[in-house]
């Protein structure tokens, strides 16, 4: 049996890179004449000259909450125009609709996202057999069926193994000890915490529940100290990164070190608030092009932060790896009633290439906020801390003090505004 999902998996890196960006041109041709909002985000950019990822730069970043304000502005009639029924719903952009479709989905917003009937259309079956899932085995599936498509993301996933499934979904844990009593389960998918819960409550019933070997976890956090718990109970949990929108970004295997990205995304780290890459190295917001021909979003912002890894993963896998989830780019703050922006922050860096890192952090109490900008500058020249500061008050509409720091000092965590303030 192959250590593999697919042989690409540990592929030559070049190559898989060269394969990669040779299919994006004409994804791009695809999704600029099938889902109308791509069509608008790729204005004045040819999908021909696009075959690397420096290129990819010539496109706008499209953050979560553009996509929703799309949406919603089609749904309630100001985009001014005729528009079709899946087009009015998914904001344009779907590249398809009622029919071509198998299930649409609501995230918090809300965001609504359509499903193909491609077979593991959310790309999770990769994950499950990193996590030891294989064929002709039962998979317990507590993820919920409503609404979201975590439910259909692992129950596809599975079908794609040739796994049975059952739809356990959240809550009613005394029902879920009886279940997993009941079919003895090889593995189990939902968040950690839920099947930490069903086994207390089984331990308090006095059910053992040896069946489940493995466990594939997503939707929140799996720190170390979860996954020895679970080892001492015989069960190898791994994790899985995904979106509603994007589905399966990146997945943990057996090394233990970082995540995968999957083959079939080309994942990108962008400084927070830009359209720009970070440095190599350096913690930033995860950028996602999809090569998804039924959902294409193109350098779609995540929101999330993560650095990439270099190297291969030593479990033989050899595409780019992720850190994991390390918290949010968003970091958008309020001070003296202004919001404050992290592409603000960005802009100023924009006007002033001699810093090579700014950080602005808010302090005081509410009501009397301090606001400085941390800028890492080879010299302090007073003219130079002068006309960053009149850039910061002309771009926020704010006065803030220049802390000049050295190169390098900042802290590499991806935190552009850094809201320190006493909220007692």
């Amino acid at each position: 049996m192959s250590k593999y999902y697919e042989d690409r998996e540990a592929a030559d890196a070049a190559a898989r890179e060269h394969s990669l960006l040779a299919r994006l041109p004409d994804a791009l041709k695809r999704a600029r004449e099938r889902a109308p909002a791509i069509a608008q985000q790729l204005q004045g950019v040819e999908p021909d000259v696009i075959r690397s990822r420096a290129d990819l730069v010539q496109i706008p970043v499209i953050r979560k909450s553009e996509l929703l304000q799309a949406q919603l502005a089609m749904r309630q009639g100001q985009a001014g125009q005729e528009l079709s029924p899946t087009s009015r719903v998914f904001g344009g952009f779907s590249a398809i609709g009622w029919g071509e479709a198998a299930r649409v989905f609501a995230s918090p917003g809300p965001i609504y996202e359509p499903e193909s009937r491609r077979p593991d259309y959310w790309g999770f079956a990769r994950s499950l057999y990193a996590a030891g899932f294989r064929s002709g085995e039962l998979v317990y599936n507590c993820f919920s069926y409503h609404f979201t498509p975590a439910g259909s993301m692992m129950e596809t996933a599975a079908h794609a193994l040739g796994c049975t499934v059952f739809p356990g979904g959240v809550g009613q844990t005394e029902q879920q000890v009886q279940a997993i009593a009941d079919l003895a389960p090889a593995g189990y998918t939902g968040t950690p915490s839920f099947l930490k819960i069903i086994l207390e409550k089984a331990d308090e019933l006095g059910v053992a529940l040896p069946s489940i070997k493995r466990a594939l976890f997503s939707g929140e956090a799996f720190p170390p100290s979860l996954c020895k718990w679970f080892a001492e109970r015989g069960i190898d949990g791994y994790q899985a990164y995904g979106s509603a929108d994007l589905g399966m970004m990146a997945y943990e295997t057996s090394a233990r070190d970082g995540l995968v990205v999957n083959e079939d995304i080309i994942l990108e780290i962008v400084r927070p608030g830009t359209s720009q890459p970070a440095k190599d190295g350096e913690v930033g917001e995860v950028v996602v092009t999809t090569l998804n021909p039924d959902y294409p979003l193109v350098r779609f912002g995540t929101g999330d932060l993560s650095m990439l890894m270099l190297g291969s993963s030593p479990c033989g896998r050899s595409n780019v790896r992720i850190k994991g989830w390390m918290g949010r780019a968003d970091q958008t703050t309020k001070v003296r009633g202004m919001f404050v922006h992290p592409a603000q922050v960005a802009s100023v860096l924009k006007r002033h290439p001699e810093i090579g890192k700014a950080r602005l952090v808010i302090s005081g109490k509410v009501g009397n906020d301090l606001m400085t900008l941390q800028a890492e500058l080879a010299q302090h020249d007073p003219e130079v801390l002068a006309r960053v500061a009149a850039s910061v008050r002309e771009l926020t509409k704010l006065r803030a003090d220049i802390e000049p720091v050295a190169p390098d000092s900042l802290p590499n965590d991806g935190k552009v505004i850094d809201d320190i303030r006493s909220y007692e």
